[in-house]
């Protein structure tokens, strides 16, 4: 189990004339509430505490100031241990990865200009259960 890896809410720079840079977003509320919303409609933090930056500066937010969902993983493994003679030896493994097979979410959608998206997970890292056998000889 761990914790979200941490994002950057970032904005359009086309108002800053600064080419090969990132812009962040003005923070308008000095709490941001996390909702903890998957999917469209249901946002992850609030979308209302941050706004596109107009002028030619940088946003005011900092960065990295927010967090993705975390993690909630169970991993599991079986061997046994068959004596063949007394110099061989076999080893049976089972070993299964996500066993409760789990969806682990990306981060959300942080580009306040992107007013479709700006605040939702739509998206799952790609680690789905994994189930793995094996024999393993020894001598």
């Amino acid at each position: 189990m761990y914790s979200g890896s941490p994002f950057t809410v970032s904005a359009a720079a086309a108002s800053l004339n600064a080419p090969a840079n990132t812009q962040t977003a003005d923070q308008v509320t000095p709490e941001v509430a996390k909702l903890g919303g998957i999917g469209i409609g249901n946002p992850w933090f609030d979308t209302t505490a941050f706004r596109s930056v107009t002028t030619a500066r940088f946003g005011t937010t900092g960065r990295n100031i927010l967090r993705g969902p975390g993690v909630v993983n169970v991993d599991a493994g079986i061997f046994r241990n068959i004596p063949l003679s007394e110099r061989f030896r076999l080893q049976f493994r089972a070993e299964a990865f996500n066993l409760s097979n789990t969806p682990h979410f990306d981060n959300p959608a942080a580009n306040v200009s992107n007013a479709t998206n700006f605040g939702t997970i739509t998206s799952a890292q790609q680690d789905q259960r994994l189930i793995r056998f094996s024999l393993r000889v020894e001598f």
